[in-house]
Order: structure tokens, then sequence, then C-alpha cells
């Protein structure tokens, strides 16, 4: 319907029938957009990615705000699903002007302009407000003959790292495509836009993290894994660095571990009620195995160090076996493995058996090897607790099988399986209070008829210094 609505006509410039389209529904029309600017509220956090693929695919973009109403331009009144998601998004009503397709799409980039150009400005801004001579000579360490001209690449991977830890970003993504290089964060588990940067600046970007890591920045046909230690604002942060090649030229990504941050409390990892107590009594048990499943990024070992310090007392010896080493434990022996030198999960869990360990934690089952011996372990007097990566509890039974655990082993050693999820908190400095309707409680699967409270909170639509406008602070477990 819209193709046919677009279709130029004899006598008409072949914006008429959209104007008519317009006349006929009530809406406004505009025959040219002036380049856009939005509030920037419209654009933060999860909102970035409408001015980019989501906008482009429904040809629909926000491009001011009037009366509590957002105002949005698109080629596609029709188009319900879109205007529904857009007013859940915001939490407010939105009101449509008609434009022609080609309007839209210069709307788009100009805005996506806008948005880096800001970006960068912010990212500039915090590094020369936040620098410290410390971190920065720890990043040039590597660096004893720079020419002047690196000194710009210098300071802006410096500025890239020194963001990221700031604003509790686990993951730093350096993306190469044809024609731009886009640098991403992730936060409380999801990745947003930092930066968009000319493809002339991919090469020396990229080699510098690369010499910073330790990597050879000649081989750029193979995968590489390094690491940096640094010390930012006082805190201990270990980077894992792991490169790629892909069609435009290596891909980076660098994972933070800030070691020093405080081991959480059970309680602090959304553990609760039943649950909290099955836990506690299972970890004083004197033998047996504990695995806690899920995703890469779910915070297994989070629960694991909690449990950890749950139990750490002097009577105990407890030891780990870790690839990294995320938190350093008081009264506890913490080892790292080193493939490089075949130091493995499964070795030094030998090792570990030779030390007289009351409780041992190792990082991950990744193999046969590894599994064997926990499950040994577990049955000669030892609390084992460890990781798997299966989707749900119950996974985890056939994974160890599909390992070649013999059943019978399998059930008599194993105490108890926990499946982990993360969620995102909503940000306590902006959210907002809000009165759910019966139409979001459908949406939920719940009968309004039954709710009786309707009283929640949703996050904040506007800008917000603790959460960079993302409307979501900090993540809690659900297990």
């Amino acid at each position: 319907m819209t193709a046919s609505l677009e279709e130029p006509q004899e006598g008409t410039t072949g914006r008429m029938p959209l104007k008519v389209l317009a006349q006929f529904l009530g809406l406004d029309f505009q025959e040219r957009l002036e380049d856009p600017q939005p509030p920037r509220n419209l654009y933060r956090g999860d909102f970035d990615r409408i001015a980019g693929s989501w906008g482009r695919q429904f040809s629909m973009v926000p491009i001011g705000e009037a009366n509590g109403e957002v105002l949005v331009a698109t080629s596609d009144p029709f188009n319900t699903t879109a205007v529904d998601q857009l007013r859940l998004c915001y939490g407010r009503p939105v009101r449509l002007i008609i434009t022609p397709d080609d309007q839209v799409t210069k709307a788009i980039n100009a805005i996506r302009t806008n948005l880096m150009s800001d970006r960068k400005s912010e990212l500039s801004s915090d590094s020369e407000k936040d620098s410290n001579p410390d971190f920065d000579a720890q990043l040039k360490i590597d660096v004893t003959d720079s020419e002047d001209d690196d000194a710009p690449i210098i300071r802006y991977v410096n500025a890239i790292i020194f963001k990221a830890s700031s604003e509790r970003a686990s993951d730093v993504h350096i993306e190469p495509y044809e024609d731009r290089l886009k640098v991403r964060f992730r936060v409380d588990g999801v990745l947003y836009d930092v930066a968009t940067e000319d493809k002339s600046f991919q090469a020396a970007i990229i080699s510098r993290i690369k010499v910073m890591a330790s990597l050879n920045i000649a081989e750029k046909r193979l995968p590489q894994d390094g690491r940096i230690g640094l010390k930012i604002a006082g805190n201990e942060v270990d980077i894992r660095v792991s490169t790629v090649p892909t069609q435009f030229g290596e891909r980076v990504v660098m994972r933070l571990l800030d070691k020093s941050a405080n081991v959480l409390q059970l309680e602090q990892v959304g553990l609760g009620g039943r649950n909290l107590k099955v836990i506690r009594n299972l970890i004083t048990k004197p033998n047996g195995i504990i695995l806690v499943t899920g995703p890469t990024g779910s915070g297994k070992t989070t629960t694991l160090y909690s449990c950890l310090a749950e139990i750490n007392n002097p009577e105990l010896n407890i030891l780990t076996v870790e690839d990294p080493i995320e938190y350093q434990l008081n009264g506890i022996g913490q080892m790292q493995v080193n493939p490089q030198i075949g130091f493995s999960f499964a070795s030094g869990l030998r090792a570990i058996l030779r030390q007289d360990p009351d409780v041992v934690m190792l990082g991950e089952i990744r193999d046969a090897e590894t599994a064997e011996i926990a499950i040994q372990a577990s049955l000669t007097g030892h609390l084992v607790l460890s990781t798997l990566h299966t989707n749900d509890s119950a996974g985890s039974i056939t994974r160890l099988i599909d390992m070649g655990i013999e059943p019978f082993l399998v059930s008599s050693s194993l105490l108890a399986v926990m499946a982990q999820r993360l969620v995102r908190k909503l940000c306590t400095n902006c959210k907002e209070p809000h009165e759910i309707n019966d139409e979001e409680l459908k949406e939920l699967g719940l009968d309004p008829a039954k709710i009786t409270n309707r009283n929640v909170f949703k996050r904040g639509s506007g800008q917000c210094e603790k959460c960079q406008g993302l409307g979501y602070s900090g993540r809690s477990g659900i297990h």
C-alpha cells in the first residue's frame, strides 16, 4: 500500500499522494525535514539503535518532542507495530509526521552524525577531566620509542579504557567494517555504541592495543590472546584482550576485570528465601559437587566466590583453580591456569588434591578429563564447587554424561545444580513511578482481575549522570 502511495503521478511532484494521505489521516505533512536536532534523551542508552538499523528498517525516526508527545517522522503511517514499540519504549504518546522516505533516511543519517560527534566530545572531555598520570604512565610502559604522531592514538586508547572502567563496562568491542571502525561498550549485559571512527585510524588503534597486550602486531591472520595489567584510580584492573581476523580487518574485544572489587554476599547476588537457605546448607557439606550453570557472563563465578566467602574460615583449607583469577580472597589459595605451559584445569585440580584441601573451587568444567577428576574428588571427601555451560539445571546432568561420566557416579556425587541469569536493575536515581494498566498486564500474561496493587516503577526517560541515560544501573541474579 505504501509503495502505491509513493508512485509519482502525472502532473504532480511525486509527493502529493503522501500529502493527501496525511490530510485523510489528520496528520501533519512535511515535504522536507530540515537538519533535525532532537533532544538527546530521545537517543540515550538502548534508544540509540532507533537512529540506526531499527529506524531504517521501519522508515521511522523520532525528531522532537511537543506537549508530552514524541514527534516521529515516517513514510509509513500504517506500521502500527513500530509505532507501538516506540510508545512502549518512551512511555509517552507518539505523534506521526508524514514525510517522504528519502527525508527519513536523511534525518537518520544527520542524527547519527550528531550523536557520534557528541560521544567523541564526551570521550575526549572525560579523558582530560579524569586523566591520571600514573594511569597514563602505566599504559605507555610498553612504548618506549613512540613518535609524536602516535600520541593522539595513545591518548585515544587510554580514554576508551578509562571511560569503559568509569562506566562499569565489562567488555570493549573494537569492530572494523568496510568504511568505518566502531567502538562499543557492554554495560550490564547490553552493548551500545560509543564512537564511530574513520577507517584510516583502524590500523593504528588496533596496533596500539596489541602492543599493550604484548601481542604480535605483524600477525594479522591468526587469532591472538593477551592481557593488560593496569591500575585505574587506585584499583587493579586486569584486561583480557582477544583479536580475531575478519573480512575488514582485526576485531578486538577487551574484557575488564576489576580485581579490587569487593566479593558480594550471597544475599547480594540475588539469592533469597528458600534458595538462600538451601545453598547455605549445601556449602557446609563435607563432600560432593555443586554446579552453577548458565551462559557466559551470567555471574556464575561471582556466585561461587560468594559461596567461598560464606564458608571461609581458618578451619578449612580452600583452594581454587581459575581462568582468570577475578577476585582476590584472603585466606584462600588461588591458582590461575596457563595453557601455554600445559597448566590446565585438569592438571591444576590434580595438584590441588595433593594439597590436603577441604573445599575446591574449579573455575569451569570444560572437558571430560576435568569432569572425571572433579567427580572423583567429590567422592573422596572434598567439597567441589564449579561451573558448567548449559542452559538450565537439568541440562548439566546430560552434559556430564555426554562427557563420559557414568550415571551412577553423577547421582552419587552431585549435591545440587543451580541455573543462573542476570537481569538489569532500574537506576535508583532516575526511575519513575508507573501504574500498570490492563493491556500491559495482559502482555505479561497476568490476569488484570487478580492484580490489586498496580503501582510499579519504570526506567527514567530523561538524562541521568548516574546511569548515562540508560535507565538501568547494575544487575541482579535470578536462580
